[in-house]
């Protein structure tokens, strides 16, 4: 069986949307891969209204917290393949040079204005198109265009 593949979703304060994501591939990517979140300016704690959310629909809530994108830079960090960033206010921002791994990044852009619900909708789509790509017939050049693809969707 191949080893799961790494995805890391950033958000700003990491405490609602990238949380929201990294719970949805961990229960629909199952075995096949291994979610993670963080954030530039992580507020420390995961907003109460997602936390409610992902209850409400059955997902996994124990080890979610808000935290910092440096502890994914260091010696000890995960090996990534795969960066998402999920909000518009990232662009620009520097992110860790050393990311464990040599990942593919993408921009996965999110509505600021939206609810949970709509977000959820959104990520749903996009995570599906994510676990359905063919990752043995991926190059990197290959597999950039589709997650970026995916994010325009």
């Amino acid at each position: 069986m191949a080893m799961p593949r790494t995805v890391l979703f950033l958000g700003t304060a990491n405490s609602a949307r990238s949380i929201l994501a990294e719970a949805m591939l961990a229960r629909h990517g199952q075995d096949a891969f291994r979610a993670y979140s963080a954030g530039a300016r992580p507020t420390g704690r995961v907003d109460p209204a997602t936390l409610a959310f992902l209850a409400q629909h059955g997902y996994a809530t124990a080890g979610l917290q808000s935290k910092s994108w440096d502890i994914f830079a260091g010696e000890r960090a995960p090996a990534l393949d795969i960066v998402i960033t999920l909000e518009n206010s990232l662009i620009g921002e520097i992110c860790p040079v050393f990311w464990t791994g040599r990942p593919a990044s993408s921009h996965w852009p999110l509505p600021e204005e939206d609810g949970l619900d709509a977000v959820h909708a959104i990520l749903e789509r996009r995570i599906a198109a994510l676990i359905a790509l063919p990752f043995p017939d991926l190059d990197a050049l290959g597999l950039q265009m589709r997650l970026d693809a995916i994010g325009r969707n």
